[in-house]
């Protein structure tokens, strides 16, 4: 029989609706993060530097573009014949076809997966957030307190902790009360959603509930372990961590990796992050170009002014044009004459000669205010915009889109544009 010590099981399976049209075809851990990353690329490095070498994938969303990002995990040393990476998507099964209905859902339907390597603890991750930890500090500190459940936390400012799952504490870290989401916080440790918890407690835990209708952690699946007097601790992070689940704190988080001194560091010797690269050719910088403060990918060709933005592989800047507090992604193209400022620009998206994003006053988005916002403008993958026309602030467009379908050569701020057949 396969003995794994800890295996871990990475969700990947969400929408992350609040990043708009950047997910309207791909799970959100598919998104591009840095230049060069995607952001599942973050805590499958975490697994292989912490010494995990079994983890289970589970998928569910648009997972295309996550599964051949992923393959069988050679960038992350994941290819072992015992353990490695797995891909766990939701199956057919002889009575109906069940989708995961929440994060504990998912987990269960996988035991059988998790059984195969009869492990003593199953480290549970998500697959969107941005950080760099040593899961194998928090086996330590699981091992040292008897736990049967540990749970990371880190401090978070008390006004915002009503977002968050919150832990009340004893002096020894022993989890004595928690609230999900509190109206009035009683502390400020926040669960970041990363869980051990010994084998036979999660599986007695989910077994129990498996009838719960969408199986969730917080919710079901911690409230049972704690009414039933189990050691739940919580393992307190200081590190970096950011959830990347809006556009403005994705747009940060790219913006936060080239401070002059970033608080996020990609270049530590000690803790890499590794992803699938492509044999690409160098970056090309004409004689005219200018480049500040600034992350650039592989193959991509400048001519242009690029200012504090993060610009992925692949790209091509063409003369004249100037690239502003952006992050463009892979494979783009920017026309000659073309200004962006304060932009997300997803793959694939070719941008005519002198177009204007981020053009006038700021004013609410007309569909969707909650998400697109900050004065940022968010053009969809495999979007065309013709030359010459200007797109204000709070502006989102994807599609094919043709030069009538902005009058006078504008789409003031706020407007939506969306082609039929594109989903937001």
């Amino acid at each position: 029989m396969i003995k794994k010590e800890m295996i871990a099981m990475l969700l990947a399976g969400g929408q992350g609706s609040r990043l708009g049209v950047l997910t309207a075809k791909m799970a959100k851990p598919a998104v591009s993060f840095g230049g060069k990353y995607r952001i599942i690329d973050f805590p499958l490095s975490n697994c292989i530097n912490s010494g995990v070498d079994t983890v289970g994938v589970l998928t569910q969303y648009q997972p295309l573009r996550l599964n051949t990002h992923i393959g069988i995990g050679i960038p992350w040393d994941l290819d072992r014949n015992i353990g490695g990476v797995t891909v766990l998507p939701p199956y057919e099964k002889s009575e109906n076809s069940e989708w995961y209905t929440g994060t504990a859902n998912a987990i269960y339907q996988n035991l059988d997966y998790m059984e195969t390597y009869n492990p003593d603890y199953i480290l549970i991750l998500s697959g969107d957030h941005i950080y760099k930890m040593d899961y194998e500090v928090m086996l330590d500190y699981h091992k040292e307190h008897n736990a049967d459940v540990s749970i990371a936390v880190m401090p978070v400012p008390i006004e915002e902790a009503k977002r968050f799952g919150i832990m009340i504490t004893d002096d020894d870290g022993k989890i004595t009360e928690f609230e999900e989401k509190p109206e009035h916080p009683r502390s400020n440790l926040a669960s970041m959603g990363i869980y051990i918890f010994n084998w036979k407690v999660l599986k007695e835990a989910l077994i129990t509930k498996a009838e719960q209708p969408a199986l969730d952690f917080g919710k079901h699946i911690i409230p049972y372990c704690h009414e039933k007097g189990m050691n739940l601790y919580a393992f307190e992070f200081n590190g970096y961590w950011k959830d990347v689940g809006t556009l403005e704190s994705y747009w940060q988080a790219n913006m936060e990796l080239i401070d002059l001194v970033p608080e996020f560091n990609l270049y530590e010797e000690y803790w890499k992050i590794y992803t699938k690269s492509e044999a690409l050719p160098p970056q090309y910088l004409s004689k005219d170009s200018v480049i500040e403060r600034s992350i650039v990918g592989e193959g991509t060709e400048i001519y242009g002014k690029v200012y504090n933005s993060v610009i992925g592989r692949n790209v091509i800047i063409g003369k004249n044009a100037v690239i502003r507090d952006s992050i463009i992604m892979n494979d783009v193209e920017v026309g000659e004459g073309a200004e962006c400022n304060k932009s997300i620009v997803a793959e694939n998206v070719k941008i005519g000669k002198n177009v204007f994003l981020g053009d006038g006053d700021e004013a609410p988005n007309e569909t969707n205010p909650n998400i697109y916002n900050a004065s940022l403008v968010t053009i969809g993958e495999k979007t065309v915009i013709p030359d010459g026309v200007r797109i204000g602030k709070n502006c989102v467009v994807m599609g094919n889109t043709l030069p009538e379908d902005y009058p006078d050569g504008i789409i003031k701020s706020g407007s939506t544009l969306i082609k039929a057949g594109e989903e937001a």
